[in-house]
């Protein structure tokens, strides 16, 4: 009895070793080797999580452990081992096709390393289907804030453009900053998320692409979400780093309006929010357009300059885009403005009382500080028409 219970567990073990080894090589194993020594990455920083540590993290992928769903599969929330908490991307079964995304994802994200793009910590490929552990992100995405926050204190005028600003930055690094520029391609505010502080991550990097240093477009099949989708890209199928661009006028035109990006609920007009912004801006109806706690809460010069640089953005030409970049540090000396602004109502309000501080609140306010937090790290709109608009095929 003890000689055939042996010999069943070694052929179980055997077993399991031999699906194991069939799951890492179906779920790209050998392509992410291949890729991780051609684009001379390193998966030191992070880990390769069995099988049975993510189940008993997620609690076998328990129903209420799921933090959201998405084109390419579900993410759940974990627990380790060593109490960290992580967020575990759960991919859906996919074709040899959708393995290179995978791949690609991975690849992308053992090469950065900045505070406002979420961190990969590892992976798991010995299952059916692959898996991605995040750093986990506690305060749901900038889509859910925008449209569902309302008179939260914490979603002022003055931390939406902190966050914006957040973003801008992370996406300069990634076009200018890295060994090899990235272009995220799916840029939006569902991909945006918030951490306990407030702090803006950009996460989800499996439609990105890796650009060679000597080219400046490369040429893909058309991915990326309907109403963020930059129009020059969609027609030609050249992608670029004003591809980013685009979509990111459209994150701040959301900022700035609390409006979806398409709405079949809205007039004609508006049914588009690049459309209906530029518009806005061209015919001086901004304040008709924008949410109306931030007209309360910022100056009518500040945001019509943030306007005027959602009209850049959302330019038809991508020539005429501005960079990542210019659109960083424009963001910042709107920020500095406001800070300057505030300070000066405190200096007018004060010096009626012989001097004494004024105990009249500013409409502003306070977030967490994050204890990590740097601050010398911050130093002619294309109308596609309805029907070009129902004939687009959703990837994501």
């Amino acid at each position: 009895m003890i000689g055939i219970t042996w010999i069943y567990f070694t052929i179980k073990k055997r077993k399991l070793i031999r699906v194991r080894k069939r799951f890492f090589e179906q779920n790209g194993g050998l392509l992410l080797k291949q890729q991780l020594s051609s684009n001379k990455g390193s998966m030191e920083s992070a880990n390769i999580f069995s099988a049975e540590e993510l189940e008993k993290a997620t609690n076998n992928y328990s129903e209420d452990r799921i933090l959201g769903r998405g084109g390419y599969g579900t993410v759940y929330k974990g627990i380790l081992r060593d109490k960290r908490i992580v967020a575990i991307k759960k991919s859906r079964i996919m074709d040899e096709g959708e393995v290179e995304l995978f791949i690609n994802e991975v690849v992308i994200l053992t090469q950065i390393n900045h505070r406002n793009i979420v961190k990969l910590m590892g992976c798991c490929l010995e299952t059916e289907v692959p898996l991605l552990v995040y750093e986990y992100i506690a305060n749901n995405t900038l889509y859910y804030h925008i449209h569902n926050s309302g008179e939260m204190p914490f979603f002022s005028w003055d931390n939406r453009l902190r966050i914006a600003t957040e973003a801008a930055g992370a996406l300069a690094y990634l076009h200018s900053s890295t060994g090899m520029p990235v272009i995220h391609r799916d840029i939006k505010s569902p991909n945006i998320l918030l951490d306990e502080y407030y702090t803006a991550k950009i996460a989800d990097f499996g439609a990105s692409r890796l650009v060679p240093i000597d080219q400046t477009r490369v040429t893909t099949l058309v991915q990326g979400t309907l109403g963020y989708l930059d129009p020059e890209y969609f027609l030609t199928g050249q992608l670029t780093d004003k591809s980013d661009v685009y979509s990111f006028g459209v994150v701040l035109a959301e900022l700035l309006t609390c409006r979806t990006p398409l709405s079949t609920e809205k007039s004609e007009e508006e049914i588009n929010l690049a459309t209906y912004i530029v518009l806005s801006v061209k015919e001086n109806r901004l304040l008709q357009t924008v949410d109306p706690r931030i007209l309360r809460e910022g100056s009518f010069e500040q945001i019509s300059a943030v306007a005027e640089t959602v009209k850049r953005c959302l330019e038809l030409k991508s020539e005429e885009r501005p960079t990542m970049k210019e659109v960083t540090i424009e963001l910042e000396m709107l920020r500095k403005y406001n800070t300057h602004s505030n300070r000066q109502e405190v200096i007018s309000t004060s010096d009626g009382d012989m001097g004494s501080t004024s105990e009249q609140p500013l409409d502003l306010y306070p977030v967490p500080v994050n204890p990590g937090f740097n601050k010398d790290d911050y130093s002619e709109q294309y109308i596609l028409d309805s029907q070009l608009f129902h004939a687009i095929s959703i990837p994501r």
